[in-house]
């Protein structure tokens, strides 16, 4: 693949990639190699370019929507805006009649060529956004499962790429801790996600806990939603736990990086437990020094491990 080019990022452009500081998890950290970083970012343009087009909180001045080629009309259309972002992100695999349009997809292609990276990742997160605007309930466990590997795996299969440490083990226990991260996320914006018209907790879990909506749209949790919350958290630490051995697997900078992802995810259910499983008032979010030990206790195992 040739001629895609290191594009200059647009103000519309830099505005997505400032985001990075706000996310969950440190997404290039310092101490990663220089080339990873930019690798990593780059593929973080894309996948937070994708989401805010999903969610519709792209920058204003509606820049976005030029790249891509779609009227002015119909740049709240966020189905259009997707359909013009596959079509502009499937330039980045093929450039050679027409490179791709967005800066932040220019700037995804060296990073391409260079890792050698499947464009299905990609399409992967393309389809969870395009999902997230047709479906807004999830009837069983294996239905959000579905939706995680198409929202949440990628990322991890994408990282693994960059890094050039890619094996059929390593992809599963990367689902499973992706997964698991996706889970932990539904659980804390619980009340978010019900505002926009949308409910990751699965319904047959709902019957199961005597769980309404109109419980889940009160102001704090009562003991049934607290349970339902409780037994999805127990279900996002088991596939933490049988990810884990991932972090082992692999040595060095990138060891901290799974570490810090892994640790993440149980400080997260950590703090969702001290609220007592009432994520309705806000997600309840990690303290730092519970993120540290966590990252120690992941460390300790994988050093076991390894």
């Amino acid at each position: 693949m040739t001629g895609t080019g290191q594009a200059r990022p647009d103000a519309a452009s830099r505005t997505t990639l400032g985001k990075a500081a706000d996310e969950n998890f440190p997404v290039a950290p310092f101490f990663l190699p220089r080339a990873w970083r930019d690798d990593l970012m780059a593929v973080y343009g894309f996948a937070r370019l994708v989401d805010d087009i999903g969610d519709g909180d792209l920058a204003p001045g509606g820049a976005d929507a030029r790249h891509l080629g779609v009227p002015p009309e119909r740049a709240g259309d966020r189905l259009a805006m997707l359909d013009a972002f596959e079509a502009d992100l499937l330039r980045v695999f093929d450039p050679a009649d027409c490179p791709p349009r967005h800066p932040l997809l220019r700037a995804l292609g060296p990073t391409v060529e260079r890792c050698g990276l499947p464009r299905e990742p990609f399409l992967g997160l393309v389809a969870a956004n395009r999902q997230d605007q047709l479906v807004r309930r999830y009837e069983t466990y294996d239905d959000l499962l579905a939706y995680c590997e198409l929202s949440a795996n990628p990322v991890g299969r994408l990282v693994l790429g960059i890094t050039g440490t890619a094996t059929p083990e390593r992809l599963l226990r990367s689902d499973e801790i992706c997964t698991a991260l996706q889970i932990v996320e539904h659980l804390q914006d619980v009340a978010e996600d019900l505002a926009a018209d949308r409910i990751y907790l699965p319904a047959e879990d709902l019957k199961r806990f005597h769980v309404t909506e109109d419980d889940l749209a009160r102001p704090t949790a009562g003991a049934s939603v607290r349970a339902l919350i409780a037994f999805e958290a127990d279900r996002a630490r088991t596939l933490l736990d049988a990810g884990a051995p991932l972090v082992g697997s692999v040595h060095g900078r990138l060891r901290l990086l799974l570490a810090g992802f892994t640790a993440g995810g149980h400080a997260a259910l950590d703090a969702i437990a001290a609220a007592g499983f009432d994520v309705l008032p806000g997600p309840p979010k990690a303290t730092k020094p519970s993120l540290m030990r966590r990252a120690g206790t992941v460390l300790l195992a994988a050093r076991r491990e390894g």
